[in-house]
């Protein structure tokens, strides 16, 4: 069994930055695509930056040239620096994953269905 746990969400002003992390356990020996998702009331959930299992990384437009995703393959854990937050970035920040298997498994997507684990989500908040 997969677990997915993230952490480092809070409260800041427009401007600053938060760095979110997420640990995963039990993934065994399979390769990994994750993903960070964030999701406000009412809204549908959204991929903002994933890194898939060949080392590709994926950001949605919105968040280009503020956020970073990184992993650290030997701690299974993923982060986001982000950065220039905006008060539009306020949501539950979510972190997923998907296993992946073989020599060079298929690319994942910032797609919610395309993720089987889930965590129980982080909030974020940014006061302008």
């Amino acid at each position: 069994e997969v677990h997915v746990v993230e952490s480092g969400g809070g409260a800041v002003q427009a401007g600053g930055s938060l760095r979110l992390s997420c640990a995963v356990s039990g993934s065994g020996y399979s390769k990994l695509c994750w993903a960070w998702f964030r999701q406000t009331p009412g809204e549908e959930r959204e991929g903002v930056a994933g890194i898939d299992a060949n080392g590709q990384k994926l950001y949605t437009d919105s968040v280009k040239g503020r956020f970073t995703i990184s992993a650290d393959n030997a701690k299974n854990t993923l982060y986001l620096q982000m950065d220039s937050l905006k008060p539009e970035d306020t949501a539950l920040y979510y972190c997923a994953a998907e296993r992946r298997y073989g020599p060079t498994p298929p690319a994942c997507g910032l797609g919610p269905d395309e993720y089987t684990y889930w965590g129980q989500g982080t909030q974020v908040t940014v006061s302008s």
